[in-house]
């Protein structure tokens, strides 16, 4: 942008760009809950008091809202759960505050329906197109976000057992799905404690440093 730029165009964007963020965070809520194909153009400009006419000009079609919608859930775990693990040493420690995080984010309020990719994951997971292959892509690098912290953690010798990350992992992200049925199908809030324990226990019996394994053994500060 020049210094010529006219102040009522720079106004403009600004206000478009809030309007487009202001639809998105409430898109990833709704379908959150009930999933992306119930998004509609509709009922999007009625929830936020603006035309549908606005709505299509930030997107141009449905796909195209499903797919940003998508990113703007993507950008949020990143915040929320991906850039304070990150502060953690690599390996075990850093591979535990990932899942303790997005543990809490599923106690929180990071999605208003539960968690969201459990949601449009079972939505789209028979559904062939760019939407199933945005929500499979975001789990993927989800997958390999824990896969290289547990390949650390044996590679370092944090952790003996086999050194098999792919089993492992399999077995953390399996245990945190399910956390988010028993809470959301059977009103059991208490399945997020006791999946902490159980990815808590499950790494403790492989750690083979006595003080990482002290560590797990105590119940996290909830953030």
């Amino acid at each position: 942008m020049t210094d010529e730029t006219p102040p009522q165009l720079d106004g403009r964007v600004v206000r478009g760009d809030a309007k487009r963020r202001a639809i998105l965070d409430l898109a990833v809520d709704l379908a959150s809950a009930e999933g992306l194909e119930g998004l509609s153009i509709g009922r999007l400009a009625g929830e936020l008091g603006i035309s549908k006419s606005g709505v299509v000009l930030h997107f141009g079609s449905k796909e195209e809202m499903q797919l940003a919608t998508i990113s703007t859930a993507v950008r949020r775990i990143h915040a929320e759960v991906i850039v304070p693990a990150e502060r953690e040493p690599e390996g075990v420690v850093r591979l535990w505050t990932y899942c303790d995080r997005w543990l809490a984010s599923l106690e929180g309020s990071l999605f208003a329906g539960g968690c969201f990719f459990s949601t449009v994951g079972a939505e789209f997971n028979a559904r062939p197109g760019r939407v199933h292959d945005a929500i499979a892509a975001a789990h993927a690098t989800w997958l390999t976000v824990l896969r290289d912290q547990a390949a650390i953690a044996f590679d370092n010798g944090q952790l003996d057992g086999g050194g098999n990350p792919e089993q492992l992992i399999f077995e953390l992200d399996s245990v945190i799905r399910s956390s988010n049925l028993y809470s959301r199908l059977h009103g059991d809030n208490s399945a997020f404690d006791r999946a902490r324990q159980t990815i808590r226990e499950r790494l403790a019996t492989i750690c083979v440093d006595d003080a990482t394994r002290r560590r797990l053994s105590v119940h996290p500060k909830k953030s």
